[in-house]
């Protein structure tokens, strides 16, 4: 399986890293109806695909952001709505690039070595259901290229839910 995924350092430019790694992530997740199992491969192919410090899925149950599969170290596991940049994302139902979350009201440090963030919320009958987090150990990693192709990847996970 590890033979057709991306190899981190093999491609320098990040739109062809994620032209590379989207179809791979499309074709690891077709056939498969467990959403776990395929919330997994996801996050372990963005963080590996990519290089992220950490990237996981939060999934809305009751009124909270409760932790799913993710890669990277030890994270937050419960996150209130409008909490941090995952619960903004979630309460304004948007996708959020922050550059520097030391800046961002109300952050949740759940690693101090996490200096930029981007989340986008995914939906389920019109409401939000989940958002996927993104971080880096770098400032202002994350720019309009990563929206749009992370986009693709929460538009996955849509169909999958």
């Amino acid at each position: 399986m590890s033979e057709g995924i991306l190899i981190p350092g093999t491609v320098t430019g990040k739109k062809e890293k994620y032209d590379l790694l989207i179809p791979q992530i499309t074709a690891l997740v077709e056939g498969e109806t467990d959403l776990v199992a395929n919330l997994a491969n996801i996050v372990a192919a963005l963080k590996y695909g990519m290089d992220f410090f950490w990237v996981g899925v939060y999934l809305v149950k009751n009124d909270q952001l409760v932790l799913g599969p993710f890669q990277g170290p030890v994270a937050c596991t419960r996150i209130g709505f409008g909490k941090g940049v995952c619960g903004a994302s979630w309460q304004r139902e948007e996708i959020i690039i922050v550059e520097n979350v030391d800046e961002f009201p109300g952050h949740i440090a759940c690693s101090s070595l996490s200096k930029s963030e981007i989340v986008l919320p995914f939906f389920k009958n019109k409401k939000v259901a989940g958002v996927l987090d993104v971080d880096s150990d770098k400032l202002a990693s994350f720019d309009a290229t990563d929206s749009q192709f992370l986009a693709q990847v929460t538009s996955l996970i849509e169909k999958l839910i």
